[in-house]
């Protein structure tokens, strides 16, 4: 039994660094019920996938479908995204069968699961959302990095003996910056170096001495001047992405506004938010949908009718790390997210209850984002509100097993926890 097909003129794209290998498959115009398939090369230069447009629109082809193979898509998804509906698919959802895999076959077997309507199209956002997709990474990148030379200095001192980090909770402080620049420049007098202390860390200043009597030598001192200078250059890159964040979310200060409105999301969480999903909640058929490929919900491992535990799915880490902090955050104030975590922890632990108020907060970030609503707190009693007759019998059988008779009264107002 032939399959159905889905497209009439679609291009299968085998994507590598240097080259691209393409099919096409269009009704063969000698016999129209059936397919003619032809091939062709292409380099991956802007001039070569110009021509790789015009070959295709000379077949009058409508949709195109690649593999998702590392950045090597991007260029050419970016050319040819204006003329013709692409498709960007999963590698891992499309393998062939093995032992036969060529870069025709694989360009060829791309071209017929397309016509079939048997491929999964993965989600590329707009090119604004792209870009601020770039920068928020990009900043993230950096304030990790920073991260490491900080934890890079604490290893110089601890060389030295400097044991700064065990009096001052935060060495790049004011207080500690002053005393290591005190130290590059050549002072080792712990008297005069616990004296440049400011504020609440003079209070300290007997174990500061304790604390800076060392063996700091000169190249201990080269080390961390460079690592310093390359702890100030991240800190004025980070904050000059930053500002051109801010620009690329002009046009999104609304979505934005109402992000901040649920509990947990500061603002460089709204822009992560932003910069990995978008604003056009339509993409998603469901703030599900949104969860599967965001990764924050388990994946199905159904065996002989028996449903056994899923873990959770590879989605973008950027996002997960985002909504997992924010999560993290949300647990503190009391409300509807708060009492989540302590009722999913109660039964699965710490791990899975952030999880799974990180998946919440996704689903309620999609329906925001959606409607153009504000956030409202369903409130610390919900889940008590929505089973309250479970509670009600489970609390006079506990009664009753401890030798109670129980005789309810309705009061005029419900009383909860």
């Amino acid at each position: 039994m032939a399959m159905e097909l889905v497209v009439e003129r679609c291009a299968g794209i085998d994507v590598h660094q240097a080259q691209l290998r393409v099919c096409v498959r269009v009704p063969d115009p000698s016999a129209p019920d059936k397919r003619v398939e032809e091939f062709a090369t292409f380099g991956t230069t802007t001039p070569d996938l110009l021509a790789l447009a015009d070959w295709l629109a000379a077949h009058a082809v409508t949709q195109v479908a690649m593999e998702g193979t590392g950045v090597y898509w991007k260029p050419v998804y970016y050319v040819l995204e204006d003329a013709f509906e692409l498709w960007l698919v999963n590698a891992q959802h499309v393998k062939n069968v093995p032992g036969r895999k060529t870069d025709t076959t694989d360009a060829a077997w791309l071209c017929r699961l397309l016509e079939h309507g048997l491929l999964r199209k993965s989600f590329v956002p707009p090119v604004e959302i792209r870009e601020l997709r770039d920068l928020t990474r990009y900043r993230k990148a950096l304030i990790r990095e920073r991260a490491t030379q900080v934890n890079r200095l604490h290893k110089i001192l601890e060389d030295a003996g400097v044991k700064l980090s065990s009096v001052a909770s935060d060495i790049m402080g004011v207080s500690g910056r002053r005393m290591l620049e005190a130290l590059v420049a050549g002072t080792t007098d712990p008297a005069v170096l616990a004296d440049l202390a400011k504020t609440r860390l003079r209070a300290k200043l007997p174990e500061l001495r304790k604390a800076l009597d060392s063996r700091f030598r000169d190249h201990h001192a080269f080390l961390v001047a460079h690592v310093l200078a390359h702890i100030d250059y991240l800190e004025e890159a980070t904050d000059a992405v930053s500002r051109r964040v801010d620009e690329a979310l002009a046009p999104f200060q609304a979505a934005v506004s109402v992000l901040l409105t649920i509990p947990g999301i500061q603002r460089r969480t709204a822009e992560t938010v932003i910069a990995e999903i978008g604003t056009d909640m339509t993409r998603f058929p469901s703030s599900r949908h949104l969860a599967s490929w965001a990764g924050l919900c388990p994946g199905n491992n159904e065996s002989a009718g028996k449903r056994k535990h899923g873990r959770t799915t590879k989605g973008s880490p950027w996002l997960r790390t985002a909504l997992v902090e924010a999560a993290l955050g949300a647990t503190r104030p009391n409300g509807y997210l708060r009492s989540k975590y302590w009722r999913v922890r109660s039964r699965r632990g710490h791990q899975r209850a952030v999880i799974a108020v990180a998946h919440a907060m996704l689903e309620i970030i999609h329906q925001l984002l959606l409607t153009g609503e504000i956030y409202t707190d369903l409130g610390a009693e919900y889940f008590e509100r929505r089973q309250a007759e479970h509670l009600k019998a489970r609390a006079i059988r506990q009664l009753e097993r401890l030798g109670h008779t129980v005789t309810l009264t309705q009061t005029t107002e419900p009383q909860t926890a």
